[in-house]
This record gives structure tokens, C-alpha cells and sequence, in this order.
């Protein structure tokens, strides 16, 4: 495929420079211009803030408030930005949620790079753009309603299970999302109840196999 991205202004945001390097090179390649990287949520709303790019390419697991929370934050203080949201998640949830949260388009590390190519066209264009190997598992979970456990947790409480799960503590959660420790403990408590686990091992666990964090 032959994508053309002349004069597109782009930010990555990604928490590994390989991955950063080998995507600037693909679209530098298209012709578009990266005119800045993040390696976390908080400097990824930074450099959205202050270079107002044509398209954020964000990964959704960072350090940090990670990228679901970041595009939460950016959406509500830029309500037209166009966000393409990069996982290596394959299923429903999270591509669920980033939709719901206002991300113009959501892709899979393992698609090919023409495929990335396409997709950050489309959101350039302020099409939505969706993966299409998860397309038909996104549609029959959003007519469902209820295709897994992590569907009952709120945003916040997915937010935070995510942090937990990478093994942040509860003060350090609150520190980032401006939360007290005991509302992010109220959070910890609905968490466990909700996905029926025990401690911090069952989380990771969980949310490894959940396709949630890498291992």
C-alpha cells in the first residue's frame, strides 16, 4: 500500500524507543513529520498540549496514569483531538473502552506496517479506524454487553487495576491520578470484589493473561 502522510504533524507516544524509532521511520517513510515522542500518559497530554498535533499515536500501556487515562485527560481539554491508540491487548475490552473514551482509532502492535500506515491515515482524516481482526470481536461485545469480568470495573477502576496490576503502589496511584489514598483503596477494594482476586500476584496474573500488561 502506497499511504501518503505528506505534511502530517504526529507525536508518538510509547514507552520503548525501539518501538518509537521503528514507527517514526514508517511514517517519516509516508511522509508525514514527527514532531515529538512521549514515553508516558503525562508527557504524552504534554506534548499534545504543546506541539497540537494532527494525530497522537499512543500505546496503551505506559508508565505513569498509562494511556487510557491520558486519553481521557486529553479529550476533555481538547475534545477534536485525534487519537490513535496502539495496544498489544487482542481483546474486546480495552479496545472497547479507548472507543468509548473518545480515540479516533485503536490497532494492534502485530499489524503489519502498511495496516499502521492506513490507520494513522484514517485518523488523520478524522475517520475512525478500527483493527479489523478485532472488529467483529468489538461489535459482538458492545451488542452483548457483558463479554468479561473487566467490562463490570468503571473507567477509573480500570485505570487502577492497570497501575496495580504493573505493581504501583496505592500511594503512588494517587499521586498520579489526584486522587487520595483511600479513595484509590475504595477503588483496590471494588477491584477485588468485582474480578474476584485476592492480592497483588492474582492481579498481575490476571491482567497478564487478560492481554492487559505485557509479561
Amino acid at each position: 500500500m502506497n499511504t501518503s502522510l505528506q505534511a502530517c504533524r504526529i507525536v508518538l507516544a510509547d514507552d520503548h524507543v525501539v518501538v518509537r524509532l521503528g514507527f517514526r521511520l514508517l511514517l517519516e517513510g509516508a511522509g508525514a513529520t514527527v514532531v515529538g515522542e512521549a514515553d508516558s500518559g503525562e508527557s504524552a497530554i504534554l506534548g499534545y498540549n504543546e506541539l497540537l498535533p494532527d494525530v497522537l499515536v499512543m500505546d496503551v500501556s505506559m508508565p505513569g496514569i498509562g494511556g487510557l487515562a491520558a486519553l481521557e485527560r486529553l479529550r476533555v481539554a481538547h475534545p477534536a483531538a485525534r487519537v490513535l491508540m496502539l495496544s498489544a491487548h487482542n481483546d474486546a475490552v480495552v479496545p472497547v473502552r479507548a472507543l468509548r473514551l473518545g480515540a479516533r482509532g485503536y490497532l494492534c502492535k502485530r499489524a503489519a506496517p502498511d495496516e499502521f500506515l492506513r490507520a494513522v491515515s484514517r485518523v488523520a482524516a478524522d475517520q475512525r479506524y478500527l483493527d479489523p481482526e478485532l472488529a467483529q470481536e468489538v461489535a459482538l461485545a458492545q451488542l452483548s454487553g457483558s463479554a468479561s469480568p473487566l467490562d463490570t470495573l468503571t473507567e477509573k477502576e480500570l485505570a487502577v487495576f492497570m497501575q496495580l496490576a504493573q505493581g504501583r503502589s496505592v500511594n503512588h496511584i494517587a499521586e498520579d491520578f489526584f486522587l487520595s489514598p483511600s479513595t484509590v483503596g475504595t477503588h483496590l477494594y471494588h477491584i477485588k470484589q468485582k474480578l474476584n482476586l485476592q492480592n497483588a500476584a492474582e492481579m498481575a496474573l490476571y491482567a497478564m493473561r487478560s492481554g492487559l500488561i505485557e509479561a
